[in-house]
């Protein structure tokens, strides 16, 4: 596919989301932007998910690690159905309950404003890394499709690639987003369909019994693993799977800011159970196309890319009909896109929450030091109530600056990267999600009061040990009987914070 049909195809689809964005913006406040004033049809909120939940990493990465880890993957979906459970029964009916624009002002609430600011830092924190890594495939497509054969560095794709989500989201926000997601799971679902499709014809299958079958019957279609010694066993990768799901979209304010936006409770339960029913069959249809990729690169001879993320589009590119390019750029691009614009956009909203005070009620700045003890009041320095445009220029202030932060990251990830992307992601996941795993957990299953000051100690310190131990576990199999960590390291390092917390009770 040449670099001009790349160019119209990504005019025209980014002109069909300036579009939307334009429609949803009008009249659009601040209020607009963080919450789509909690109108949202659940719905579209349900079928959006789906693309900001797979994003551009399971587009390509999952479809990538087939030949080396089959389906196991499936396991992790399986565990992510526990983690959705205990989402719609005890994290939803939480935030609804306390009317929140950004989650972590339940730790506010809970434990104080250490703990409060400790959360959602940690958020940020980890909201950057795993934007970073579905932005980085994003861009590196561009530079393959695009920006390569015109010889334009890689730094100029992750340019455009940023400069692209911030100018169809910097007005509408979150009610921009509901819309466009779900366009662009559409897309990227039919882009995945037609492919199987296409790939199923070149390999001689002529319909979809006969792709199933022959899918099935390779060995690569294995889903469980028991064996205790490997990163693979089902009960690793289960409860790992239910832990990232618990963080990842239950503790996360991206994927939270979808659902708060949704009218009622109801609404926003019925979204979570049915999404995590469709996401179970959309994740076996990524996995079956790596399968079929993995026959076809087999059988014509094709050379396994030494990262496999890059399997599919090479053999889009180069080896399918133009047409197979084609669905595939709209699919990693709609798949991307739908994951980084929310991103953004949460990442802005916490920030202006959290830590700028766009939900302060009056201009008292005072705060309770320690909360069901004796009143002790400390004064802050005081600030102003902002009014709406100075919110809207502050707000657009903020965005851009994490635009410029995420620039940086995914350039430096572009150097430094060598494993698969979803691999890097739930490894990330695992050292910074694990603390607010814990001061949720603490929060919720207790009633103990902290010292709230120790608690950005604690959070940091869980992690350093985690990583340690980790570390060593893995480094040195035949202590332990070959047992390696896996995903699991998001449990340890949620329990060792919960453990903290523990000893800094009041």
């Amino acid at each position: 596919m040449s670099p001009q049909t790349t160019f119209f195809v990504l005019l025209a689809y980014f002109g069909v989301l300036f579009f939307i964005s334009w429609r949803t913006s009008r009249g659009a406040t601040t209020e607009t932007f963080f919450t789509a004033n909690r109108n949202a049809p659940w719905y579209l909120v349900a079928f959006g998910m789906i693309g900001a939940s797979l994003s551009g990493v399971t587009f390509i990465s999952v479809p990538g690690q087939v030949e080396t880890n089959a389906f196991s993957y499936m396991q992790i979906v399986f565990g992510y159905l526990l983690g959705y459970l205990v989402i719609a029964t005890v994290l939803l009916p939480l935030y609804y309950k306390h009317n929140l624009t950004s989650i972590y002002e339940y730790l506010n609430t809970r434990f104080g404003f250490w703990s409060y600011k400790t959360g959602a830092s940690f958020f940020i924190l980890s909201r950057i890394v795993g934007s970073a890594f579905r932005l980085f495939l994003a861009a590196g497509v561009l530079q393959i499709f695009l920006f390569e054969p015109l010889g334009i560095p890689f730094e100029i794709a992750v340019l455009v690639t940023i400069i692209l989500v911030l100018l169809y989201t910097f007005q509408g926000g979150i009610k921009t987003i509901v819309w466009t997601d779900t366009l662009q799971t559409l897309f990227m679902l039919l882009a995945v369909g037609i492919t199987i499709v296409m790939i199923g014809k070149e390999l001689g299958l002529n319909s979809i019994s006969e792709i199933y079958t022959s899918v099935s019957d390779n060995s690569m279609s294995k889903i469980f693993f028991w064996d205790m010694n490997t990163p693979k066993n089902f009960y690793k990768q289960f409860l790992g799977g239910a832990f990232i799901a618990i963080t990842m979209t239950g503790l996360d304010q991206d994927m939270m800011q979808k659902n708060l936006s949704c009218k009622t409770l109801k609404e926003s339960q019925k979204n979570i159970f049915w999404f995590s029913i469709v996401l179970v069959f959309v994740n076996l249809l990524f996995l079956a196309m790596g399968a079929l990729l993995y026959m076809y690169a087999n059988t014509k001879g094709i050379a396994i890319p030494e990262r496999t993320d890059m399997l599919y589009p090479i053999i889009a590119k180069n080896h399918l009909p133009a047409l197979a390019g084609i669905l595939f750029l709209i699919g990693i691009i709609a798949a991307a896109y739908s994951s980084a614009d929310s991103a953004l956009t949460a990442l802005t909203t916490s920030f202006c929450v959290d830590f700028l005070g766009f939900n302060d009620k009056d201009s008292s700045n005072s705060i309770l030091a320690d909360k069901n003890t004796e009143a002790k009041i400390i004064d802050l320095p005081k600030k102003e109530v902002l009014n709406e445009q100075e919110k809207k220029s502050t707000r657009v202030k903020v965005q851009v600056g994490f635009a410029a932060v995420l620039f940086f990251v995914i350039v430096a990830l572009h150097y430094i990267n060598d494993r698969s992307v979803i691999d890097g992601i739930f490894t990330a996941a695992g050292y910074t999600y694990g603390p607010l795993l814990g001061l949720y957990a603490f929060g919720m299953f207790t009633k103990i009061q902290i010292k709230d000051n120790f608690t950005p100690f604690i959070c940091v310190i869980a992690p350093i040990i985690t990583f340690s131990l980790v570390s060593f576990i893995n480094n040195s199999p035949e202590t332990f009987g070959g047992y390696k960590i896996g995903y699991e390291a998001i449990l340890i390092n949620g329990g060792l914070t919960f453990l903290g917390l523990l000893l800094a009770k009041k």
